[in-house]
């Protein structure tokens, strides 16, 4: 019993002498010691300077587009075939180049398109299905996302010349003159104006509200026409400016998978005669087989009263083998 007195009278002097003190002397003050070591072991790391080499990086704002081809067209039947029909076959080479460079706010494109084909009919001679030189050149300054103010020079010519046929004696078909040829005509453009862009770049309008062109007749075996003018080109002369308003419109837009229109119409209206303009239309459907074999549906029409006072037009249905660049 004693002992249970002894402890219980210790455990309350305890007590007392714990509350005797204050909180604060029993908090803990904490160690700066290690913080300071690590401050002390930063301060003696070696400061090593990464080397971090220059990259060698150049912008190429060139793009080119490349594209040639033949197509083709066939047909023959036996000697003794009566659905009637005559053995033939033609023959269409193309080459197509497109180089753009795009640095800033200015544009400027080169597209030259080249087209000759030639049909043989059996017991005829071959003649000519597509003659065509086009090099158009252009350079613009971005106005904002969709107009552009532009500038531009086009040429366009043939580079064969355009037989006139009859036939002799026996009535066998025979070249009896030459209606056109290289430079005869040939048509060298200058534009000048403002072009509407599609956000997708598949349209382009241009308003070439200056615009001059000249017409080139440089083969004197070129008759001329009823009115002493050979192509708008007064007799005896071989160039005539003129001075018009100038509407283009291309378009190049997918309207399937593998399957593409491309299109381009032109109006020049000489300020002379503006009732009077000249108009081309050219149109292209192009259906993708495989990478290289696709059918094509093309078809051009031309009004110009100093060529000829009717419409004029051509169209073919081809199959050919395509290379495209790059792929």
């Amino acid at each position: 019993m004693k002992k249970l007195y002894t402890l219980l009278a210790s455990v309350a002097l305890l007590f007392s002498y714990a509350g005797a003190q204050s909180l604060e002397e029993l908090q803990v003050t904490p160690k700066t010691e290690i913080a300071k070591e690590q401050d002390s072991i930063k301060s003696e790391l070696l400061q090593i300077e990464v080397p971090i080499p220059e990259l060698q990086l150049n912008v190429n704002h060139w793009k080119h587009w490349t594209k040639f081809g033949i197509n083709a067209n066939q047909a023959s039947f036996s000697d003794n075939w009566k659905g009637g029909g005559v053995n033939s076959v033609s023959l269409l080479g193309i080459a197509w180049h497109k180089a753009e460079y795009n640095k800033n706010d200015f544009l400027y494109v080169s597209e030259i398109d080249l087209k000759y084909g030639k049909a043989k009919n059996k017991g005829q001679i071959a003649k000519k299905n597509n003659d065509r030189i086009f090099w158009d050149n252009k350079l613009s300054y971005k106005l904002s996302p969709k107009w552009s103010l532009y500038t531009s020079i086009t040429f366009e010519t043939q580079f064969d010349i355009g037989p006139e046929y009859g036939k002799d004696s026996l009535g066998n078909e025979i070249q009896t003159g030459v209606k056109t040829s290289f430079m005869a005509p040939g048509y060298l453009t200058e534009s000048f104006g403002l072009e509407y862009n599609t956000i997708d770049k598949t349209f382009s309008l241009r308003f070439g509200t200056g615009t001059a062109r000249q017409t080139f007749v440089y083969d004197e075996r070129i008759t001329p026409d009823g009115d002493g003018k050979r192509f708008g080109v007064e007799e005896g002369k071989n160039i005539k400016n003129d001075l018009a308003f100038q509407v283009t419109a291309n378009l190049d837009r997918d309207l399937a998978k593998n399957f593409n229109v491309k299109s381009r119409y032109n109006l020049f209206a000489d300020y002379k005669d503006v009732s009077d303009p000249s108009h081309r239309l050219d149109v292209t459907f192009t259906a993708n087989v495989t990478r290289i074999i696709n059918v094509s549906l093309s078809g051009i029409m031309i009004y110009d009263s100093d060529v000829d006072p009717n419409v004029q037009y051509s169209q073919a249905l081809a199959m050919g083998i395509t290379f495209n660049f790059p792929r």
